[in-house]
């Protein structure tokens, strides 16, 4: 059993990049993020006992993540704010209008994820930032693979609207 639980925590400390991507996409900032990866991964050692091997770990982590977040927005009653630092602003060789450009697409594109409801939002993340299918995506949240697709399509609808200024 000693071994059982010395895999798992491997496994948990190899998911810490994605959690803190998964993390910042839900809080909208670093700080905040990595406060939530702080307390999943709290949450997750000391509940180890409750994981069952042979499921899927990181759709258990990220279920965690989710509760955790939803916890911490109820006791806000708001949402975080969302700062973009660009740390390429002022090096050479950079064509400024291009970087410009990119930036303020890339911050309203972030402003507006940062505003989709959290249903969509955890999507998008899973499916576009992570790389996961639909079906592993479904897995993780404990949905059914349709409610994936509908939620990922309303996201993208709105991104694309809001972002870009296309409609359907």
């Amino acid at each position: 059993m000693v071994d059982a639980a010395a895999n798992t925590r491997a496994e948990l400390i190899a998911l810490i990049p994605r959690l803190r991507q998964f993390a910042l996409a839900m809080t909208g900032n670093r700080a905040d993020g990595d406060d939530l990866v702080q307390d999943v991964l709290e949450r997750a050692l000391t509940r180890l006992h409750q994981y069952e091997p042979g499921t899927r770990l990181d759709s258990w982590v990220y279920r965690i993540a989710q509760n955790c977040w939803i916890d911490h927005v109820r006791k806000l009653k708001s949402r975080a704010k969302l700062v973009v630092v660009d740390p390429d602003a002022d090096a050479p060789g950079i064509d400024g209008d291009a970087a410009m450009n990119a930036s303020l697409t890339l911050s309203k594109a972030l402003a507006v994820l940062a505003q989709l409801p959290e249903e969509q939002r955890v999507v998008v993340v899973l499916v576009q930032v992570d790389g996961y299918s639909y079906r592993e995506a479904s897995e993780i949240l404990g949905v059914p693979e349709g409610t994936v697709t509908s939620r990922l399509s309303r996201a993208r609808a709105t991104l694309s609207a809001e972002v870009l200024g296309e409609h359907a």
